[in-house]
């Protein structure tokens, strides 16, 4: 579930900044920050009988915190709606039209998969051989047979795409597309770093320092600090993993002592991706692109390109126009794996912000809690955002969202640490904590005063300013009760409360 396009997406964007202090942030970030943030609130979940991290900072700082956590996660999820349906429409209209028509038929070899897999006793392992047939056929038959069609024409397949895919059973769709896609991971994961190992041997495509601030955001001068967690995002940390670690992978866990692994390795892997698009792109962007164009181009073709360059370079068995195939649909393929998520992640937050309706307005609330309604407003105002919107500026609203989400989840878990294990160790999750927290927090009142305001100007299409309003009122809603949620956390950090840390075997 958490592998999306945001290890993508964020550094190939970032990368206008130079590459070392990319590096530099993700390798921090990923190693003192997101795997500690990933592995804690896991661990958290399941010392809580596995709920979720929001149920952990309603018990530890408040009832107020919990229910504002649960708008924290709404906006996220319009927001992440909103950046990974342009990254997919814009994927889906560029070039001939063939990374649809793959990922289509890489629909359909999930779903035969999945019948094999859940529906007969074929097994695991038959039912795995035949959809990894299928998806080498799928790219096979999707080369040949591009669909074409608009942008806009796009936005709404997607929609109506995530709308079927998060009301459906999991194990129709998801769960075996996600299957199927782990092996794209794998296989990327490991072409790509074996290809940057053996043949990234000078990074003259980018240089290591370009600007403090590079015009990364929609063309503003963007300070590295603040802004660079809003535009790395998930490269380095990401507040949506503690969704899905808690809640939902605390109860899959064998043994606890397997969160270590499965909380920091998930990050690391993450990181390490974001460190091959870094690669990919410095090493061969200016073969791939031209030396005067790699900072120019759009980021999704940035890292597709490149990639594609690095690979059939190092390894010539492979050619350049199926690698730049296989890197698009790669990207597109993890972002819909978290659009569909996203979005019934969203159903059920609308579902449970509704709850004090059921009885004052029952048909009110009836709406909201029907699957279908739910998913289709949320796909709705995700979806208009991003017809409207323009990625450098959407994909940092949805960081700012993101990143500010782990820093309260890393305060909740340094509470959590404070009065469940030991005091003395507290503050190797509260410092980090707190840092994350002033930058991502500076971060986006940057964005809400510099940014915003351009949906504003004169000649600016109506369809973009209705962007500019909904992203400023969640931005301003966001930060006021960011700073509502750690005065309850600094109140409560001060008292000598503690709580009994049950271990589960």
């Amino acid at each position: 579930s958490i592998a999306g396009a945001g290890p993508i997406a964020g550094p190939a964007l970032a990368i206008g900044w130079g590459w070392l202090p990319c590096l530099a942030w993700i390798w921090l970030g990923n190693i003192f920050i997101g795997s500690i943030h990933d592995y804690l609130s896991l661990t958290a979940s399941v010392r809580y009988d596995g709920r979720s991290v929001q149920y952990v900072a309603q018990d530890l700082i408040g009832k107020r915190a919990g229910k504002t956590f649960g708008w924290f996660i709404l906006f996220l999820c319009i927001l992440v709606v909103a950046a990974f349906g342009d990254i997919v429409a814009g994927q889906f209209a560029a070039g001939g039209g063939e990374v649809f028509s793959t990922f289509f038929w890489f629909c359909v070899a999930a779903v035969i998969m999945g019948y094999f897999m859940y529906q007969t006793k074929m097994g695991v392992g038959l039912s795995t051989v035949i959809g990894l047939v299928l998806l080498i056929l799928a790219f096979w038959i999707g080369e040949m047979n591009g669909v074409k069609a608009s942008k806009d024409t796009w936005f709404v397949v997607i929609f109506a795409y995530i709308v079927i895919a998060s009301a459906l059973p999991v194990n129709w769709l998801l769960q075996p597309r996600d299957y199927l896609n782990s092996f794209l991971l794998y296989f990327g994961l490991f072409i790509g770093g074996l290809a940057a190992v053996l043949g990234a041997t000078a990074f003259n495509s980018v240089p290591a320092f370009t600007s403090f601030s590079a015009p990364i955001v929609g063309g503003h001068p963007s300070p590295f600090w603040p802004v660079v967690p809003l535009v790395i995002a998930c490269g380095a940390l990401s507040g949506f993993h503690s969704l899905v670690a808690s809640g939902t992978s605390s109860k899959q866990l064998r043994d606890e002592k397997d969160g270590l692994f499965i909380g920091y390795g998930a990050m690391l892997t993450e990181g390490f991706l974001s460190t091959i698009v870094i690669i990919s792109i410095a090493a061969f962007g200016a073969a791939a692109l031209g030396a005067d164009k790699v900072l120019k181009t759009g980021a999704m073709p940035r890292f597709i390109q490149s990639y594609g360059t690095m690979v059939s370079t190092v390894m010539p068995f492979f050619s350049k126009g199926f690698m730049d195939l296989f890197a698009a649909v790669w990207v597109s393929s993890f972002a819909l794996t978290t659009l569909d998520t996203t979005n019934r992640l969203g159903r059920y937050i609308i579902h449970e912000l509704a709850l004090p309706l059921k009885d004052k307005s029952p048909g009110v609330y009836g709406v909201f809690a029907n699957r279908w309604a739910a998913s289709i407003i949320m796909a709705f105002i995700g979806v208009g955002l991003a017809w409207s919107g323009n990625y450098t500026v959407l994909w940092p609203a949805f960081a700012g969202a993101n990143q500010l989400i782990a820093a309260i989840v890393m305060l909740t878990v340094a509470l959590w640490v404070k009065r469940a294990l030991n005091e003395k160790y507290a503050n190797v999750v509260l410092i980090p904590a707190i840092l994350l927290w002033i930058t991502v927090t500076c971060g986006i009142i940057w964005y809400t005063w510099v940014v915003v305001p351009d949906f504003f100007k004169a000649g600016v299409p109506a369809r973009q300013m209705i962007t500019g309003v909904v992203v400023g009122i969640i931005n301003v809603i966001m930060l006021i009760m960011n700073f509502v949620t750690v005065a309850q956390f600094m109140k409560g950090y001060g008292k000598k409360e503690l709580r009994e840390a049950k271990t589960r075997a």
